[in-house]
């Protein structure tokens, strides 16, 4: 199970720095890994993927009390964990996404009375739980805990390098590898997905109100 002190312990060996023995230890990287952790350093990772543990599905009616001067009618208050939408839609099950609405602040701007919301969160139960979180997951919020510090704890460019890439961008080095581990690992955890199905071959599987799955004597069906 991750902790908040092996975050920090491992941020600080990608660092080259030692480790701490408490989140009480009066130290500098301490310190600085503190700034990062209470900067929202969790939501930012977080806001990097579709994440599958930290996914969050709701019901929303529309706020009565919100009126928009102009354009979408219904205005729909964001929950104050939500971090990232993953899916907006008319029905419970997801199947119908809703493709005309807008995204502004705090709120969503549609023209029903209520959706049905799909989206990664921050809750304590949810991507703020760091006892549910995947080793991928946790392997990459080291990473970018390391990344917010190692400037200030080293100047061993070979050590930099390794974890930021020769460039110093968030893709590179170790730090961009472990967002393409974990992001890949939470798409093998999605369900699988199979393309919607066209008039025609819904009519032959039984789906187009006939109910006969076609007529094999028939070219027609």
């Amino acid at each position: 199970m991750t902790t908040r002190l092996q975050i920090y312990n491992n941020a600080l060996m990608l660092a080259g720095e030692t480790r701490l023995a408490s989140l009480t230890e009066d130290r500098k990287p301490r310190r600085l890994l503190d700034q990062v952790w209470d900067g929202n350093g969790v939501r930012y990772c977080l806001e990097q993927g579709q994440w599958q543990f930290a996914m969050r599905t709701q019901r929303i009616d529309y706020d009565p009390s919100t009126e928009p001067d102009f354009g979408y009618r219904r205005a729909f208050n964001k929950p104050t964990d939500w971090v990232l939408t993953s899916a907006f839609c008319a029905d419970e099950f997801f199947r119908s996404p809703i493709t005309q609405y807008a995204d502004e602040l705090d709120f969503w701007y549609s023209d029903v009375d209520e959706v049905y919301v799909k989206f990664v969160s921050d809750d304590e139960d949810y991507g703020s739980d760091l006892s549910i979180w995947p080793q991928t997951f946790s392997d990459y919020v080291d990473a970018y805990f390391a990344s917010r510090v190692i400037y200030d704890l080293t100047s061993d460019k070979g050590r930099i390098e390794f974890l930021m890439g020769p460039s110093g961008k968030v893709d590179g080095g170790e730090l961009g590898r472990r967002l393409k581990i974990a992001k890949n690992r939470a798409g093998m955890t999605q369900p699988t997905r199979f393309p919607v199905q066209g008039g025609w071959t819904s009519a032959r599987m039984g789906g187009g109100g006939r109910g006969d799955r076609g007529n094999p004597g028939s070219l027609t069906g």
